[in-house]
């Protein structure tokens, strides 16, 4: 990672409520009903094996579901600026660079101003020399990497995640949970969701469990690793197969 642009993110990002939220398809039940607060800027790993309902809890939190009952609220007057980075990154047909200043022209960033910004977010993020390449060519760890610039520049006081290094080489998810801790340090907070135990224990503040559509623990990270309450976190723990 190269030297920190200057994003202007708050440490004090407003809770996230979830009151009896529940999402149902076609009279089947993937998310039962949950309740709980995310509050202050921490790192919150939402954790579960494949079908645990890990993405839906992400995209409903995100707001790009609405819940079937229950409600998701922000804590305050209105949400605050999010971002969002997905296990598939989703590009435009255009270069890197364009890429990025396509962002900054929804942002409505003056024009002489966009250029300059989105190299500086790909020379931060290494990818200065593929400035002009195609975007959909880029490795998935470039594309990874590319959708975090987009992120950076969005200058969110939220970021989720969803699985962002699960198709990703060593060096690949090195970069990108680099990336996740600079946003944080810089005041974001991060909502992240990942079945790798490893990677949870390097980067988790809190961890939320889910199992079959249910949040089963919601607990500070070193009380779930060490302590974890549920059968099912303990099945997971130990690496046998639960689903």
């Amino acid at each position: 990672m190269n030297a920190p642009l200057s994003v202007p993110v708050t440490s004090d990002v407003p809770a996230l409520h979830f009151k009896q939220m529940c999402f149902e398809h076609r009279g089947h039940c993937l998310l039962a009903p949950t309740t709980l607060s995310l509050s202050g800027c921490q790192r919150t790993l939402v954790m579960g094996p494949n079908g645990a309902g890990k993405s839906l809890f992400m995209r409903l939190a995100h707001g790009l579901l609405p819940p079937t009952s229950g409600h998701i609220e922000w804590e305050g007057t209105k949400p605050p600026v999010q971002a969002m980075v997905f296990q598939h990154p989703v590009l435009l047909r255009r270069t890197a660079l364009d890429n990025l200043t396509y962002t900054l022209a929804i942002q409505r960033v003056p024009y002489r101003q966009r250029k300059a910004l989105a190299l500086q977010a790909l020379e931060k993020f290494g990818l200065s020399g593929l400035a002009k390449r195609s975007a959909r060519v880029l490795s998935g760890g470039e594309q990874q990497r590319l959708t975090l610039a987009r992120a950076w520049l969005l200058k969110p006081a939220v970021l989720f995640l969803d699985e962002p290094t699960s198709a990703l080489d060593p060096a690949g998810i090195k970069a990108v949970e680099d990336a996740v801790n600079e946003f944080h340090q810089q005041g974001t907070r991060i909502i992240m969701s990942t079945h790798d135990l490893h990677q949870a224990r390097r980067l988790a503040d809190e961890v939320l469990f889910m199992y079959s559509g249910q949040v089963l623990e919601h607990t500070p990270a070193q009380h779930f690793f060490d302590t974890p309450t549920s059968v099912q976190a303990g099945a997971f723990m130990r690496g046998e197969l639960v689903w």
